[in-house]
């Protein structure tokens, strides 16, 4: 297998929660999230390849004004752009897309995960597949007081009633910035990770994942103020 890496980047019409989300301007740009996120997919030197798949058509416009060899528009048909599309159909559908190699699957809601992070997470996971890794998901630690309805669930009162939360064992929160996994996962797997998963940490800042509108105005507050780099 090469160890070309090919970014799976979809991105489809009609959201909901925030009304075209992907492509509605945000801070100074006017073409929004995906021309903030196919520039940083662009300027990462680890990735080879850029599928960008849509049933958007101002997208698809306006990628199409881009000038690159690295990137390809694939038109995703109707079947695969509704609502109710399933994430394993998604699976299946990149794996449709990229013939072999690697493919890191990553979303214009992340819009602070820029080049340089993309190539240090390429990089932390081929050095984690030499370690027995068969895959790497981007994750953000948790630290906090956790319930079900009746216990903690991350802490035991019996060793201590209030330990200090930096001191908690913590969890991991999937923040959905990057998932990156070679082609026979794959297949093997039938999903974009595999069965030994490193997990590559993000801050609370650096994953910010916008999905309702307030997430949206927060991330332009965070540009406006220079608190992130994109």
């Amino acid at each position: 297998m090469n160890n070309k890496v090919h970014c799976f980047l979809p991105c489809r019409a009609g959201s909901e929660r925030v009304i075209n989300k992907n492509i509605k301007p945000f801070a100074n740009f006017r073409h929004g999230l995906v021309e903030i996120k196919i520039k940083q997919l662009l300027a990462a030197q680890r990735i080879d390849q850029i599928i960008l798949s849509t049933d958007d058509l101002q997208i698809i416009d306006y990628a199409k004004g881009i000038n690159s060899p690295k990137l390809m528009i694939h038109v995703r048909p109707a079947e695969l752009a509704s609502n109710s599309t399933s994430t394993d159909e998604l699976v299946k559908h990149a794996r449709s897309l990229i013939s072999e190699g690697h493919i890191l699957w990553t979303h214009v809601t992340s819009p602070f995960v820029n080049a340089e992070h993309y190539d240090n997470i390429i990089n932390s996971y081929f050095a984690a597949t030499k370690s027995g890794y068969d895959s790497l998901m981007t994750v953000t630690p948790f630290r906090s007081f956790l319930w079900n309805k009746k216990d903690p669930i991350n802490y035991s009162r019996e060793k201590e009633k209030w330990p200090r939360t930096q001191t908690i064992t913590p969890l991991y929160e999937v923040n959905s910035a990057a998932f990156l996994a070679s082609t026979n996962v794959y297949d093997v797997q039938q999903d974009r990770i595999g069965r030994n998963v490193h997990l590559y940490e993000l801050d609370k800042l650096t994953s910010h994942d916008i999905d309702w509108p307030e997430d949206f105005l927060t991330a332009e507050c965070m540009v406006k103020e220079g608190i992130c780099q994109l």
